[in-house]
């Protein structure tokens, strides 16, 4: 598989999540992600303005679903999502019901490992149930609090041979990651490279970070394309 590239739109503003997609996407980025705190405040309209500005590009919709799970991923479906997100805490049932809804409407479904007790038997589940991708992901709260205490951060490239190597779909590794180790995530097989806080957002205001972000996503991209082909 060839790495792509996708941006995590955390912000809470349309406006600036479709100038900050249009600067990523002449940088070369392969997928967009309509945030969490984006959905939040924007809904569906959020989903719905990307799709129509960017008509052919593939858009990740991070509800992080914990219920409701056909419901929640047709709408996201229907609003111009490709891909979806499940929780790999949520029930099984629930994990079933988005993989379905994504058959029917047209969606891949990518499952988190967020806060498992064992991330990779949370993943290797998330794969048994029906899911295409495995997001392995060290949370927002839990990097700060831990690092807070005193403690080293942790980092979702701890356990990232482990996860790639107990399943057979694509894995992406979320959380804290600087330019350098997302840069490296092919090298340890995980095709799927997000960019977030802190590379493209800035992680206390979630606001477009200050820099030369066209700049820094273009050098992202042509490291990870050149990469050449992942074995999954």
């Amino acid at each position: 598989m060839k790495p792509i590239v996708q941006i995590s739109l955390d912000l809470t503003n349309i406006d600036e999540a479709l100038k900050t997609a249009e600067i990523a996407m002449k940088a070369g980025v392969d997928w967009l992600e309509v945030g969490t705190p984006l959905i939040l405040a924007e809904g569906l309209h959020g989903v719905r303005k990307m799709r129509e500005a960017f008509p052919d590009t593939p858009i990740v919709a991070d509800l992080k679903t914990m219920d409701g799970g056909y419901l929640e991923a047709e709408m996201m479906a229907k609003a111009g999502a490709t891909h979806v997100v499940v929780m790999a805490r949520a029930h099984e049932e629930t994990i079933k019901c988005v993989v379905q809804a994504g058959k029917d409407f047209g969606a891949e479904v990518m499952g988190d490992n967020l806060g498992c007790p064992d991330m990779v038997a949370g993943a290797k589940r998330l794969e048994d149930l029906g899911c295409d991708y495995v997001i392995h992901h060290i949370g927002y709260d839990e990097r700060r609090g831990i690092a807070a205490a005193g403690n080293r951060m942790p980092s979702p490239l701890d356990q990232l041979k482990q996860v790639v190597e107990a399943v057979n779909i694509p894995v992406q590794a979320v959380g804290g990651l600087s330019l350098e180790q997302a840069i490296q995530c092919p090298e340890y097989g995980a095709p799927l490279v997000v960019l977030g806080a802190p590379l493209t957002i800035d992680a206390d205001a979630f606001k477009t970070a200050d820099g030369d972000l066209e700049g820094s996503l273009r050098l992202i991209c042509e490291k990870v394309h050149a990469y050449g082909d992942v074995k999954i």
